[in-house]
């Protein structure tokens, strides 16, 4: 059994919202597992939801960059908010997205490709630490390509075109390219960047993830106390409702809050056949300092 510390009884806070002593239950409960534990608060009505992703503290740049139907995505990380304003890292980061728009998404093989500086991306990231004197790293990159159509490009809150901390690519299948296809594409963009979407279909959904929905769904449905065949009804209902959540093509249009997605891109003749989101730190967790105490030891405190 794991102990239960803390930090551990914190990290459950953040990601349910459940008060302290429901959160130390909660461990103690399921041997201090936290997604047993968030799923336990749960079923006891404790936690409105299951924030999966950790706190996001990570800095540094999303890039994007295209040529109509091929399009690459990268994030690389730095470790304070004001190499982001660097003109250096940012053409740094525009290289990199570049590359991978050439040779893919493999890390490696980005790397190794040969930048404008005449040095590798490796050699190259290795040459800006030195100079800006902060740790960086290339995180991932994604490249979408179709056979017909484009590939949309969509960066929220840009600090300037195609770099910014919220990056969308959007692979939109079509007979040609056209300048109301690249519209749509970009608002496709701008709904995956404000809705989070997990999958683009129903059939493409993590099929643990949907168990896992049922079981707690039925759990909380049996305690209301209705006969099983209502319960089952309940949780269909409910299934239905968290797809329209997190399915993309099942999701309600942000532009006009009615439509889906799935009845947009049909109306226009098109189909979405890949995405994905970058968000800039998404999931990478700083460690926390007490900058007074730093101080202090630093001074011989």
């Amino acid at each position: 059994m794991a102990e239960i510390t803390a930090a551990l009884v914190k990290e459950l806070r953040e990601k349910t919202g459940a008060g302290m002593m429901d959160c130390k239950k909660a461990l103690n409960e399921t041997a201090g597992d936290i997604e047993t534990a968030i799923d336990w608060l749960r079923k006891k009505g404790l936690a409105a939801a299951a924030k999966k992703s950790g706190r996001v503290t990570a800095e540094g740049l999303v890039g994007v960059v295209s040529e109509g139907k091929r399009a690459a995505m990268v994030e690389v990380n730095a470790e304070t908010d004001f190499v982001a304003r660097n003109e250096a890292f940012q053409g740094f980061v525009e290289d990199i997205a570049k590359a991978a728009l050439k040779v893919g998404d493999d890390l490696e093989k980005i790397k190794a490709a040969v930048v404008a500086s005449g040095r590798t991306v490796a050699d190259e990231l290795t040459h800006l630490i030195a100079t800006i004197g902060e740790n960086m790293s290339i995180r991932r990159a994604r490249v979408l390509e179709v056979p017909s159509g484009v590939v949309a490009t969509y960066i929220h809150g840009a600090l300037k075109p195609g770099l910014g901390k919220i990056g969308v690519l959007a692979a939109i299948e079509a007979p040609s390219e056209s300048d109301a296809i690249e519209a749509l594409g970009r608002q496709v963009g701008m709904h995956i960047a404000a809705t989070r979407p997990a999958s683009l279909d129903v059939s493409s959904i993590d099929p643990e993830a949907v168990a896992r929905e049922r079981t707690v769904l039925k759990e909380q449905a049996l305690a209301s106390g209705k006969p099983e065949a209502i319960v089952e009804k309940m949780i269909d209902g409910r299934i239905r409702k968290f797809y329209e959540e997190v399915v993309l093509l099942e999701q309600v249009w942000v532009h006009d809050g009615e439509s889906r997605v799935k009845a947009v891109l049909d109306k226009a003749g098109v189909k979405l056949i890949g995405f994905d989101r970058f968000q800039l730190g998404e999931g990478i967790e700083k460690e926390e300092n007490d900058f007074a105490s730093e101080v202090a030891k630093a001074a011989g405190g």
